[in-house]
């Protein structure tokens, strides 16, 4: 049985701000704040900073869709550089589409009445509001024009994976802003397994109608099934759960789990969802190492991913 000493760890320590702090000075202030997610955040992205400057560490970033359609996508595109692989949802592809083309979201509001919404044909995504014309047919409008563009070019080869789609799209978008063109110059690739769900996945299927293209999902997942036995050592920052969550620890129980692993979430673990299940749950299931350097940070992402990649100075 441990003893109380063992038990017991080091001494919280009242943090000091200082007039013209940095955020990284502010982050080492708060190394011993002791304080609920406040004291997560701080391990995190001290785990964050060890697997990052890891060189034999192969690290993947992983995300839904929703936080693409704020001012978060920023700082996910200024990000990809520094992750080696990346696994996220097809409403990244819509929504990061629609901004890279000038299509406007707007600031809202929780508390609205979204029956006139709807009649005045604005969407909403959170507190996020987003015009019919600036999202459904700018992304249907801008994805057959690429495609098409892809379909007439010497080098089209009428199969591809959702990864190879991320790429042509990239090597294509102007804005320097857009998380796919980002990775498509930092040589980053977006793996996106339901690639299909959504308006991307949906012009897709269209697009197949009337023309000789097909879409290999396998590709991918076998790309992905090599990543754990290629490397010795893998991460991942993940934020948010669902299918990118998933294929980022699945595919990791492989080769006994991943090294480092760092979640942000804000669902609970009571309902037995993946959203809400903590990194230690994921140990359970040979996901995550039991010797790994691994945290769950309670918390909105929009808030604290800006914090926690500043501290780094990696951005």
């Amino acid at each position: 049985m441990a003893s109380k000493k063992d038990i017991i760890g080091e001494k919280i320590r009242d943090v000091k701000l200082k007039k013209g702090m940095r955020v990284s000075e502010l982050f080492k202030s708060m190394d011993r704040i002791g304080g609920f997610s406040a004291q997560h955040m701080v391990d995190g992205t001290r785990i964050l900073g060890d697997m990052l400057s890891d060189d034999k560490s192969f690290n993947f970033l992983s995300f839904p869709a929703d936080i693409v359609s704020t001012g978060l996508r920023g700082v996910l595109a200024s990000a990809v550089k520094h992750f080696d692989a990346i696994i996220t949802t097809c409403g990244t592809f819509d929504h990061d589409i629609a901004r890279a083309v000038g299509g406007v979201y707007s600031m809202g509001t929780f508390n609205v009445d979204d029956h006139m919404l709807h009649r005045k044909g604005i969407y909403r995504l959170g507190n996020v509001f987003i015009e019919q014309d600036q999202y459904g047919l700018t992304v249907e409008n801008e994805v057959t024009r690429v495609l098409t563009e892809i379909y007439n070019s010497k080098e089209y080869k009428k199969e591809y994976s959702a990864s190879e789609l991320a790429w042509e799209f990239g090597k294509r978008i102007k804005d320097e802003g857009s998380i796919l063109r980002q990775a498509y110059l930092h040589d980053v690739p977006i793996y996106a397994p339901g690639i299909l769900d959504g308006a991307f996945g949906t012009q897709l299927v269209l697009f197949s109608q009337n023309h000789d293209f097909k879409l290999n999902l396998i590709k991918d997942e076998l790309a992905l099934s090599n990543i754990p036995f290629d490397n010795k050592v893998t991460g991942a920052l993940m934020i948010g759960g669902g299918i990118s969550k998933h294929h980022v620890i699945w595919w990791n129980q492989f080769k006994g789990g991943l090294d480092y692993a760092v979640y942000i979430t804000t669902a609970s673990q009571y309902d037995g969802s993946l959203s809400g299940a903590r990194l230690t749950e994921a140990v359970s299931w040979g996901k995550v190492k039991e010797k790994a350097k691994y945290t769950t940070v309670d918390g909105d992402a929009t808030i604290i991913l800006p914090f926690m990649l500043s501290a780094l100075d990696v951005v």
